[in-house]
C-alpha cells in the first residue's frame, strides 16, 4: 500500500496497479515481464482493438517460450 502514496492521483495509482498486476501475471504464466512489454508495446499499434485480449500474458506465453528469453525469476 505504500507504495501507492507517491502514485500522484488516485488515477496514477490504479495505473500503478493495472502494471503491477501484469507483471504478477507474466511471473505466473513463466514469461519475462520485459519480454512480454516489450512484444506487447511493439505489437499492439497493428492490432484490432476488438482482439486485444489475444495479448494478454497468458496468451502471448507460448510465442515468447518460444524465442528462448530467459525465463521470470520466481522469487
Amino acid at each position: 500500500r505504500k507504495n501507492f502514496m507517491f502514485a500522484g492521483s488516485d488515477s496514477g495509482g490504479e495505473r500503478a496497479a493495472a502494471m503491477y498486476g501484469l507483471i504478477g501475471s507474466c511471473k505466473l504464466n513463466g514469461i519475462n515481464p520485459r519480454t512480454y512489454l516489450e512484444y506487447v508495446l511493439t505489437h499492439i499499434a497493428d492490432h484490432k482493438v476488438n482482439r486485444i485480449e489475444e495479448l494478454l500474458p497468458w496468451n502471448v506465453a507460448p510465442k515468447l517460450r518460444d524465442k528462448g528469453g530467459p525465463p521470470a525469476s520466481t522469487s
